[in-house]
């Protein structure tokens, strides 16, 4: 205390003796520093230093690379949340139709707990809600994609399921035709939502991946084929969480229906022809299917469950899928006018690789409705049964997911192979079951049948894998993949109403009419690839630039961007905006939003 007190009267007569002291050991707060003495510093000041300076373990780098570790993790939990959120809806949709209709079917059902209100008036004109609105859904489907964006859309879509579910507490004319419409309007907007939705996230994750690369820190557009790998590992993952759609739909058959079926001697003792020789939907089929009626209570279970599912697929679109584009593209999306948006995806038929495409558009379409209804009844239910209906549809699902990882092949192999192949298997199934008329009431052709549909499910997952895959390979410009994948489905959804359209027709003549847009599905797609390996021109409509009407919140990162008429300056502010992302480790990259018109992703292309 007295060395300390020495030095404070020594400070009062002269400032420089503080200096002095600081050298001979004292301290700048009072303290006395000798020799061996170890310094006492303020508890303050330690905690100051320690919260402003730098931390010498801090490694920026690294912690950079944790930063888009964790992003990409999240694009891959996006891609598995919208993956089984699709499977769930489509297997639920799927599997109260199937029960619904066969329950509908039975006349003792209708007359005993519906008298004469007459169900089957009612499921023909539901049926016709959900084939025949999407005919029209080409002219609303990126109206909605832009307006609510991909995620909304597909969670919009989900929840519309949902409510075709809980309809069906209360069967009546004015529940079930409005909420079919309502599918009906829903399918295309979900599906094209789904598609758009796994390229993008693709895109996103090549961007984490190459994080340092130039064109990734300026959002420039990336190398032609780029993104291939990871399109078509996406694309893999989600059509084998769909096709097991298929196999969730059966549920209700396997734990519920089955045990009030008919055995296959009732249900088929008129059944005269099936396969090749038949006609119609399974004509001869006995009215009457249940040998007893199901309880109201145990109905209301099956739906609730179902319903639970639904709100599930509901709840993981909401909450584990993200956004599939910033906020600021959102409102560049949409700014480019309602009525371009509307016009966009004619403009998009005018190009040759999307019209030659169009024939495998169709038959996607046939095909997946035709192993459902055509096969699935006239040849595999009236040969063993309807009590053996979900085991069809289950091997049919259950070989289709497990042959989706097949498209992989397009890793190493020509883009070409794996659609070509799955054509080519269906082509030797559609001559085989031209030919093919098995007996009525045959449970011996059981492992033939399962056979035919495991096959039938190998060609469905190249044939859809390979098409949707192929879509995010020629068309990688993520402001006109939203109309392309509407257009695509929009086909399909107009083949489904095809199928619906020849219910009665034999069943030589709906064999014959796959076989034939088969066939020309093919030399169309040969074409087209024939034409890109000689760098024919093709037509991509140009995407008008973003006319933004509010100024200043949007664009605060780029400068000047509060004042009046900032936007209209100059060509960098007309065409994007430059747009600060924040690094982990304290580091800004300014980045330019540049929305640059697709000149297309081919050498030579023209733009019209």
């Amino acid at each position: 205390m007295e060395s300390g007190s020495n030095v404070n009267a020594a400070m009062e007569k002269d400032p420089d003796c503080y200096q002095e002291a600081m050298g001979n050991g004292v301290a700048a707060d009072g303290l006395v520093v000798g020799a061996g003495d170890v310094p006492i510093l303020d508890v303050g000041e330690v905690q100051l230093d320690d919260f402003v300076g730098a931390n010498p373990d801090y490694n920026e780098e690294e912690e950079e690379r944790k930063y888009f570790r964790r992003k990409r993790l999240a694009v891959v939990k996006n891609v598995l949340a919208a993956s089984l959120g699709g499977m769930l809806t489509y297997g639920v949709y799927l599997g109260l139709l199937q029960m619904q209709l066969i329950l509908h079917y039975d006349e003792t059902y209708r007359e005993v707990k519906y008298s004469n209100m007459g169900l089957q008036d009612i499921d023909s004109k539901m049926l016709m809600g959900i084939n025949v609105t999407p005919i029209v859904a080409l002219f609303y489907t990126p109206v909605l994609i832009r307006f609510f964006g991909t995620k909304w859309t597909m969670f919009l879509a989900v929840g519309i399921y949902a409510l075709f579910v809980s309809t069906n507490y209360w069967e009546r004319y004015y529940t079930l035709v409005p909420s079919a419409v309502a599918i009906g309007v829903a399918i295309v907007p979900l599906w094209a939502s789904m598609g758009n939705y796994v390229t993008r996230m693709a895109q996103k994750y090549y961007e984490y991946v190459n994080y340092k690369e130039e064109h990734v820190l300026e959002q420039q557009r990336a190398p032609r084929g780029a993104y291939n790998t990871y399109i078509i590992t996406f694309q893999s993952l989600f059509y084998g969480c769909f096709h097991l759609s298929f196999v969730c739909a059966q549920m209700p058959m396997l734990f519920f229906l089955n045990s009030y079926l008919y055995d296959l001697n009732h249900t088929l003792c008129n059944v005269k022809n099936c396969g090749t020789l038949s006609k119609g939907m399974l004509p001869g089929f006995n009215a009457t299917v249940l040998q007893s009626l199901p309880r109201s209570i145990n109905l209301i279970i099956v739906e609730s469950v179902l319903m639970g599912t639904a709100f599930l697929s509901m709840l993981m679109v909401l909450i584990l899928c993200g956004s599939a584009y910033r906020p600021t593209e959102e409102i560049d999306l949409r700014s480019i006018g309602w009525g371009n948006i509307f016009q966009l995806p004619f403009k998009h038929m005018r190009d040759y690789r999307l019209r030659h495409l169009f024939p495998f558009f169709i038959y996607s379409g046939f095909e997946v409705l035709f192993v459902c209804t055509g096969f699935s009844l006239n040849y595999a239910v009236c040969a063993i049964g309807l009590e053996k209906l979900a085991y069809i549809i289950m091997a049919y699902g259950f070989s289709a997911a497990a042959c989706s990882s097949l498209a992989l092949s397009m890793l190493r192999l020509p883009r070409q192979a794996p659609l070509l192949a799955g054509a080519a298997v269906h082509a030797i199934l559609l001559v085989g079951l031209f030919c093919w008329a098995p007996k009525p009431r045959g449970p011996d052709q059981a492992s033939l049948l399962y056979l035919v549909a495991a096959l039938w499910g190998l060609g469905s997952a190249l044939n859809k894998t390979s098409l949707s895959t192929l879509l995010g390979m020629l068309y990688q410009d993520k402001e006109r993949q939203d109309f392309v994948f509407t257009i695509y489905h929009w086909w399909q959804a107009l083949a489904i109403f095809v199928v619906y359209l020849w219910s009665g027709l034999p069943m030589k003549a709906k064999l014959s009419i796959m076989l034939l847009t088969l066939v020309a599905s093919v030399l169309s797609y040969l074409w087209m690839e024939h034409k890109l390996a000689r760098h024919v021109l093709y037509r991509v409509p140009k995407i008008p630039k973003p006319r933004h009407k509010v100024r200043g919140y949007r664009y605060l990162e780029a400068e000047n961007s509060d004042e009046t008429g900032s936007e209209g300056e100059s060509e960098q502010d007309s065409d994007g905006s430059q747009e600060e992302r924040a690094g982990p480790g304290g580091q800004r990259h300014q980045q330019k939003c540049a929305y640059e018109q697709a000149l297309g992703e081919e050498d030579g292309e023209n733009v019209g």
